[in-house]
């Protein structure tokens, strides 16, 4: 489904990534983990089209399609989606609407129907049950006043209505509580398909308890330097990631 073959990408004209290359399978789950600087959050935005990140060399693909020809919206369609480390606020704009605008464009990118009004209810409500979320927070502006775990429990609403093929967490884990976190991890286990992959960035094992990966790889400097089972990330979480930074320091 993912593969991502000798990636280059740099900001401001510092180099980050530097020969990245990374496969996952259909319906598999991989979890990132590396030093800070490593480049973790900017192979996601990288991924996701943000602006400011320079690809120089190298290749993204979603099922054969190279992603970084598209533009943000078109690798959305594509069917990419990014959790973001800070979810941002949207005042003034309420969360069905915001909704009920991004599932229509993929759906019309998509050669589908939109939904309406009613439908758009109807599959949201549906949704919120069955991540066990409260719709209540689709009656305020977006993540406006939310705490940490709503802005991310919003993420996995989106997420669950958009039906992405490929899902990036950058971090999501960031700043969470114990509850907040055991309801984020139910909501992306409620997700995880034979169609959908995901590929989890995070510092720590704690995530990793609940949220089961198939591999664990460890990147620093901008490349994925060791791999491995579920074990790895407990390896790390004892020994911490001194070899990998005395390598770079080398």
């Amino acid at each position: 489904m993912i593969k991502i073959k000798n990636l280059h990408a740099e900001i401001d004209g510092t180099e980050i990534l530097k020969g990245l290359n990374l496969t996952i399978g259909n319906g598999e789950v991989h979890a990132i983990m590396g030093p800070n600087g490593a480049g973790k959050s900017t192979l996601s935005y990288v991924l996701s089209g943000r602006d400011g990140y320079e690809v120089t060399d190298g290749t993204a693909t979603l099922d054969g399609e190279n992603i970084l020809d598209m533009s943000p919206d078109e690798r959305a369609a594509a069917g990419l989606f990014l959790a973001f480390q800070y979810p941002v606020e949207i005042p003034g704009v309420q969360m069905t609407t915001f909704l009920k605008t991004a599932l229509n464009a993929v759906r019309k990118a998509r050669g589908e129907d939109e939904l309406d009004a009613i439908g758009l209810l109807k599959l949201m409500k549906g949704t919120c049950k069955k991540l066990g979320i409260s719709d209540h927070m689709m009656k305020r502006a977006v993540n406006v006043g939310f705490s940490g775990g709503e802005k991310k429990r919003n993420e996995v609403l989106q997420m669950a209505m958009l039906e992405p093929k490929f899902a990036v967490l950058d971090e999501t884990d960031s700043g969470l509580d114990i509850d907040a976190l055991k309801i984020v991890a139910d909501g992306v286990n409620a997700l995880r398909a034979q169609d959908r992959s995901f590929l989890v960035i995070t510092h720590y094992q704690r995530l990793l308890d609940y949220i089961k990966p198939d591999k664990v790889h460890v990147l620093a400097k901008g490349q994925i330097v060791k791999s491995g089972g579920p074990e790895l990330a407990l390896e790390l979480e004892e020994k911490g990631y001194a070899e990998f930074a005395q390598e770079e320091a080398a």
